[in-house]
């Protein structure tokens, strides 16, 4: 019997005290003065938006920086989406060419990134994967009434790979070795498009913000009101309720979390995940529960993230050390958890 949890797993981490910091706030509050505090939110990737602003930028407002920030989430989309049938990567997906497909510097940008992270995890990365997420359930093609047999897996492996993808940065441009390649960015398009808008506040000349893309976040500065930097607290992967793990401390870095607790299906009690292993075709099996990286890139980040999550602790933990990654693990026990973390990563903790 399958019976399935339909929760997404993008929502790992959440801001400590954020709606006590900014509550109170509406359009009109934000309207008047550069000190207003203001949160501004929507749907996007299918998930949420949230950007933070502890002070406006200079001569802005609230509408003209909304209309910004979903300016830049619906490019990203209209580049990187594959729910988007007329996106650049739907595009590039359903095309049946093997010669050099122009897309844009930021297409080209996180695809070549995507590649840097498969070669350095030896494959546990893998931006060609969706072929597997789709037979799975987890893809735009929603979930299915049955597991997939050996013989589906196996046809599947071999259309994927992301050494038979290449990019090329100038003039922007991918090129697949065979025509039924796909490429699925939702493990790190995230990352980029916090990137983007943290980059876009940085231009306006934005002292301090957090930006959070479902879960993946990137900060600066203080909070209004308070000397200290933003806290995050790292969700505990605990599926009935929402609990903190770890906090940590951001100042002009990024966050992102990857698990396999909160979007999955059960056959017969075995869990099935939505973090597929392109090593073996299948759902990651191990205990490693999540895993949280900080970087100066978003992009970096999430990339990371999903790659040390489907290693699993012992590869994961070996290859953060070895990249002087700031990565923190949550193991699962018989008795609950356990944790581990690189030296990096230790540095950043909040002291008690």
């Amino acid at each position: 019997m399958i019976t399935r949890n339909r929760k997404l797993s993008i929502s790992l981490t959440f801001i400590l005290c954020l709606s006590a910091a900014f509550s109170g706030c509406s359009v009109q509050d934000q309207m008047g003065g550069d000190e207003v505090p203001m949160v501004l939110s929507g749907a996007t990737m299918g998930t949420y938006y949230r950007v933070s602003v502890s002070t406006l930028p200079l001569n802005s407002n609230a509408q003209e920086l909304k209309a910004k920030v979903e300016a830049i989430l619906d490019e990203v989309n209209q580049q990187m989406s594959t729910y988007l049938s007329n996106s650049e990567l739907s595009l590039f997906n359903s095309s049946e060419s093997i010669d050099w497909f122009s897309v844009s510097e930021d297409t080209a940008k996180v695809i070549s990134k995507g590649i840097d992270i498969y070669n350095l995890s030896s494959g546990a990365f893998d931006i060609t994967i969706g072929p597997l997420v789709n037979l799975w359930g987890f893809g735009p093609l929603g979930r299915r009434d049955n597991l997939p047999t050996d013989t589906e897996i196996a046809a599947k492996m071999t259309t994927i790979g992301s050494d038979n993808l290449k990019v090329r940065l100038s003039p922007p441009a991918l090129k697949k070795s065979f025509s039924n390649l796909n490429v699925d960015l939702s493990a790190i398009a995230k990352g980029f498009a916090v990137d983007r808008l943290s980059e876009m506040l940085n231009s306006l000349g934005t002292t301090a913000f957090l930006v959070d893309i479902g879960g993946e976040m990137r900060a600066k500065g203080t909070r209004r009101g308070s000397n200290s930097v933003w806290r995050i607290g790292i969700e505990s992967p605990v599926v009935a309720s929402q609990q903190i793990q770890k906090v940590v401390e951001l100042d002009n870095s990024s966050i992102a979390t990857s698990g396999d607790y909160r979007n999955y299906f059960e056959v017969d009690k075995v869990r099935y995940s939505h973090e597929i292993d392109p090593r073996t075709g299948r759902p990651i099996s191990h205990r490693l529960a999540s895993v949280t990286v900080v970087d100066a890139s978003c992009m970096d980040a999430d990339g990371w993230a999903t790659a040390l999550l489907i290693l699993g602790t012992d590869e994961g933990y070996a290859l953060a050390n070895q990249k002087d990654l700031a990565a923190f693990f949550v193991i699962k026990t018989e008795e609950g958890f356990e944790e581990k973390m690189t030296v990096r990563f230790r540095n950043l903790i909040k002291k008690e």
